[in-house]
């Protein structure tokens, strides 16, 4: 089944038969970690299929563990996930606060940064997918969360980039999920893609609750 995302071109997320289009933020709704593997596993494993270049930020999991794992799901796999230039494995604070604050406007600079040297290095589409329980610690800025996934519906669109933001439902306060579903205009959740009712234009969105991150201070 296609969801049409944009005008881009289709890409296989690999989960059932669905395929959507390059430019998209989708947020994967799950209650245990075999709906979690399902969308990851599969969402990776297509990726490495098509060459893709593949961000993933394991926190429910170490690396080590996910590549055990990853393996026994696809030993095709093994050579390409290890590889930098088909797979980048960050942990939690090496992504998201690699000095010790949670910014939105680092996350901009972040990955944009990974964006623009894989397209220097020909790997023209990106998928990127992060388990969010980091969030649900103690993190200077982290409040700010939510601004940030606003603001990827910014820098997401008109790219060959994915994102798919992972929140466990079972961890996540019903407040949060709802602003989860507020910031992103597609959401996976029991197997099943839908265009987000509850989505808010990231102006709108950002105007109303954090306007300091509506525009960046030169």
């Amino acid at each position: 089944m296609h969801i049409k995302t944009s005008d881009q071109e289709k890409l296989v997320l690999g989960m059932g038969d669905y395929t959507c289009n390059w430019g998209v933020h989708i947020c994967g709704l799950y209650e245990n970690d075999n709906e979690r593997d399902e969308i990851i596993f599969g969402f990776l494993k297509e990726g490495l299929k098509a060459d893709d270049l593949q961000l993933y930020c394991p926190v429910e999991r170490t690396v080590d563990e996910f590549y055990t794992e990853f393996e026994d799901v696809c030993p095709a796999c093994k050579n390409k996930m290890h590889s930098a230039d088909n797979m980048l494995i960050s942990t939690a604070k090496e992504l998201y606060y690699p000095e010790g604050i949670f910014d939105p406007w680092h996350m901009d600079d972040a990955l944009n940064k990974i964006f623009v040297e894989s397209q220097n290095k020909g790997k023209r589409n990106v998928r990127a997918t992060a388990e969010m329980a980091w969030a649900l610690e103690a993190i200077p800025g982290v409040e700010h969360l939510m601004a940030y996934e606003a603001r990827l519906n910014y820098f997401i669109p008109g790219k060959p980039w994915i994102s798919i933001c992972m929140y466990n439902v079972n961890k996540f306060s019903g407040a949060t999920i709802m602003n989860v579903l507020r910031t992103h205009p597609y959401a996976l959740s029991g197997g099943v893609i839908t265009q987000n009712p509850y989505f808010i234009h990231p102006d709108k969105w950002l105007a109303e609750n954090a306007p300091q991150y509506l525009t960046k201070n030169k």
